[in-house]
């Protein structure tokens, strides 16, 4: 069944909070709506794959009759599979995440996500984990949010750069100015969201590069800091230390992928998820944020969580 399109006026008026529930519950396309049809396209056959697995979990499993038992036999059936079809090596993370926990990974492939659910469910417990999910692998994720919030994963919409520059909107527009005012909305909510987790003591998993890529730092000049880096980590710490309570560490996870692995899922291929130095509450406050202080940006806890990754990968995965 096509999806439905945002009619102008929805554009204009409707919350990206309201827009989202109408992607997961009424068969809307943002994508299809921005004239970026070929982006949601290109993840229909994820998303199917996805749509199964995750139907398989939740149908196969009870009892039904008990929400709580239910959701948690259906994350226990998740680890023993995922062992199968999709193994991981993750040992040395920590298990008491109760103060909440944010883990930046490198991003090669599509892989990786289904050895950090297992390794979260496995290790870390019950708490909740945050996933912000990029459009086009998010409208076809959405259909299926309350099965997927079963297994104790929230996704979240978010617009990376890079499908930003894909979309290839013409400034000035009103899809241009529609999209842009709903970007920034969707990063609002997830750091609003990032917040709420972390207090609860969830834990959120991001990419920093904000896109599949095989390299820690987008390119060399990026490293040698010639050119600017994305700030994705340190718009989290911005928004999660303003908060004078906060109390969670931000844990570098190098995902070094199997041998001749591709940017899909690599099924039954073994990646290694090494967990690198902690950045402690204690030290981001006292190195970023001394006297209390919030500055506007700091970029230099983006180069330095990176390069926590890049540090436990051979050099042909920092650049």
């Amino acid at each position: 069944m096509a999806k439905k399109t945002f009619t102008k006026k929805e554009l204009e008026t409707l919350s990206a909070g309201e827009i989202n529930r109408k992607i997961i519950y009424e068969g809307y396309s943002l994508l299809r709506t921005l004239g970026a049809e070929n982006l949601r396209k290109e993840m229909v056959p994820v998303g199917k794959v996805c749509k199964t697995a995750v139907g398989y979990f939740i149908t196969s499993t009870g009892p039904k009759n008990n929400y709580e038992k239910h959701c948690k036999n259906a994350r226990k059936k998740l680890v023993k599979v995922l062992s199968r079809i999709a193994p991981g090596d993750y040992e040395g993370f920590p298990k008491d995440t109760k103060k909440g926990l944010v883990v930046g990974f490198n991003h090669p492939s599509l892989g990786e996500i289904g050895r950090i659910m297992m390794m979260k469910v496995d290790v870390m417990g019950e708490s909740t984990m945050l996933f912000p999910v990029n459009l086009p692998w998010y409208e076809a994720l959405a259909p299926f949010y309350d099965k997927i919030k079963m297994l104790g994963i929230i996704i979240t919409p978010t617009i990376t750069p890079s499908t930003w520059k894909k979309m290839d909107l013409k400034k000035g527009t009103f899809l241009y100015e529609a999209g842009n005012r709903i970007k920034h909305e969707f990063k609002d909510m997830y750091t609003d969201l990032s917040h709420e987790t972390i207090k609860n003591g969830g834990v959120i998993f991001v990419a920093p590069s904000a896109t599949r890529q095989q390299t820690v730092f987008k390119s060399k000049d990026v490293y040698d800091k010639k050119e600017p880096i994305i700030p994705t980590m340190s718009v989290l710490a911005l928004r999660l230390y303003q908060d004078p309570e906060m109390n969670c560490d931000f844990l570098p996870m190098a995902v070094l992928p199997p041998n001749g692995y591709k940017k899909g899922l690599n099924m039954r291929k073994k990646y290694k998820l090494i967990p690198g130095e902690p950045m402690t509450a204690d030290y981001i406050r006292e190195k970023y944020f001394k006297d209390g202080k919030m500055p506007d940006k700091i970029p230099e806890f983006d180069y330095e969580f990176h390069q926590r990754i890049a540090d436990k990968l051979p050099k042909s995965f920092w650049y």
